[in-house]
């Protein structure tokens, strides 16, 4: 609504988790180096936590997209299945197509597919997003896939990604095993104060912004504020102001016009 205004390409605070929008905040790209480490050198289970909000699935498609040709993987959003019909979807997704969807059946295809990965040389990453809805049994589950290894190195590597009910889950008594087998764990945090300004104007830059586009300092305070560096409220209140800043024919976005976006967002604004 508000694109051709500004001049821009695209909508540059849209929620979805798109990879080319990813900021590296001093955390994100230490997350992001920890995940290239865990994978390259076979660690097995990794595991990403961060609020709701922070940029954990866009970090895991922009992952994806840095995969060398020697790499095959499977990203599972919906982690709240059944066991064997999420087994089902982590053999899918693999390209692998297995009748009748047996558990017994899924394990015996995945073992095969991953042997023969390596015989050719390919490294398999599995990515579990939402993993905090994942249930004992199936993290157990998952446990056994790990099993699959040679006696050098795992045959597929896992990244468990979810919010911070994922590490409460996986220090209970009953998942020690599985506990003991991860080994890169991080967490994200939010983006500090001094991060905000430069978030906003790498999405604007990325979504075509020549720079006739101000924030002036006190509205990225108030962002910050509302926000408290959760990169998902930052695009809330930033889409909102932008669509202000449109509707009065004002390219420099002020206080007034932040805090009138956070009214309308938490819907107390008066009629």
């Amino acid at each position: 609504m508000y694109k051709d205004f500004f001049g821009l390409k695209e909508k540059p605070f849209n929620v979805t988790a798109d990879p080319n929008f990813l900021f590296f905040s001093k955390k994100h790209r230490e997350a992001f180096e920890h995940l290239i480490y865990g994978i390259k050198e076979k660690k097995g289970f990794l595991e990403i936590t961060g609020e709701i909000g922070t940029g954990k699935t866009t970090l895991c498609r922009a992952l994806l997209t840095q995969l060398d040709e020697k790499s095959r993987s499977a990203f599972i959003l919906n982690s709240n299945l059944p066991e064997v019909q999420l087994l089902s979807a982590i053999a899918a997704d693999f390209g692998l197509l297995i009748r009748p969807k047996t558990k017994i059946n899924i394990l015996s295809e995945l073992n095969r597919y991953l042997i023969e990965q390596l015989k050719l040389g390919y490294n398999v990453i599995l990515i579990i997003d939402e993993a905090q809805n994942l249930r004992a049994a199936q993290l157990e589950q998952i446990r056994l896939l790990s099993n699959l290894e040679t006696d050098k190195e795992k045959l597929i590597q896992i990244i468990l990604v979810g919010q911070p009910e994922l590490r409460v889950k996986l220090d209970s008594p009953g998942l020690e095993q599985l506990r003991q087998r991860i080994a890169v764990r991080y967490h994200i945090l939010p983006l500090d104060r001094t991060e905000i300004d430069a978030y906003i104007y790498h999405r604007l830059h990325v979504a075509g912004s020549d720079g006739n586009i101000a924030f002036g300092p006190d509205a990225i305070s108030e962002i910050y504020e509302y926000s408290g560096g959760i990169p998902r409220l930052i695009n809330l209140v930033c889409d909102r102001a932008l669509l202000l800043g449109f509707v009065t024919e004002n390219k420099n976005i002020s206080i007034d016009m932040i805090r009138h976006a956070v009214e309308e967002i938490e819907g107390y604004v008066k009629i």
